[in-house]
């Protein structure tokens, strides 16, 4: 009976596939074995115990280019080699779960872009009545603020956190939302500028002004963004705006860029 096993047996034993084996002939991890007189190679016990090695450490997460190295290095080596295998699935352990744990947030309706107190924030006003879509936008125009200014994200929390605190400027921020709909040239939108002008004239600490945008060179261009956001699907809101602007330029108060109503 020929010494050793084929291929094939070789393979079933170590529990991989012939084309497994021969990946690993082609990479240098095993030498191929002498062929018989009936032309079959034939893998001696020595070499079933280097491939089952040689599984092992792959299903470890040991890359294959690194294999051979450690099989043939002394036990000190081998040992140092295997911590270092150990750290790196570690950190890659950690990563995957990180990313699992963000999966969970989002697929739970977390809102994973936003720290906890900008979440409170949107509590806050799902708790004062707005509309789930109105809270939704809010949402949205924070994770767009906190992209374009992030040195400036956390004041802009605290004028939004100032701004819940007064009960009279959230009854007209409610209309403002409610200008969304509608026309442009609606008379309420010049009586809600006005409203809202004169309230802001008298409460001047809930006055917009994002001052970290004044150190950008772009800061024109972000500001722009942020301030026209959503006014494409709602364009009663630009001559809000601009209106409201134009009221406080008029009472001598400076915003950052003025919008024309016209």
């Amino acid at each position: 009976m020929p010494d050793g096993v084929t291929i094939g047996k070789a393979a079933a034993f170590a529990e991989i596939t012939v084309k497994t084996i021969r990946h690993y002939h082609k990479l240098g991890l095993i030498e191929e074995p002498r062929r018989d007189a009936s032309g079959y190679r034939r893998y001696a016990t020595a070499d079933l115990l280097r491939l089952v090695h040689i599984r092992t450490l792959a299903a470890a997460g040991i890359p294959l280019a690194e294999i051979a190295d450690i099989l043939d290095a002394g036990s000190d080596r081998f040992d140092a080699a295997l911590v270092d295998i150990e750290r790196r699935l570690t950190n890659r352990i950690d990563d995957l779960i990180a990313r699992r744990d963000m999966l969970h947030r989002l697929t739970t309706g977390d809102r994973v872009l936003l720290p906890d107190r900008a979440l409170a924030i949107l509590d806050r006003a799902a708790d004062l009545d707005f509309t789930p879509d109105d809270v939704t936008m809010v949402r949205e125009a924070l994770i767009l603020f906190r992209a374009l200014v992030p040195e400036g994200f956390d004041d802009y929390l605290s004028h939004i956190e100032t701004i819940l605190d007064d009960p009279q400027y959230i009854c007209l921020i409610r209309r403002q939302w409610q200008a969304g709909e509608w026309k442009p040239d609606d008379p309420r939108v010049d009586e809600l500028a006005t409203a809202i002008a004169e309230h802001l004239i008298a409460h001047p600490s809930l006055l917009p002004l994002p001052t970290a945008l004044q150190a950008r060179a772009d800061g024109q261009i972000r500001y722009g963004l942020l301030k026209h956001y959503g006014e494409e699907q709602k364009p009663a809101w630009a001559r809000l705006t601009a209106l409201i602007e134009t009221r406080l330029h008029a009472a001598g108060i400076k915003t950052l860029y003025q919008t024309s109503p016209d």
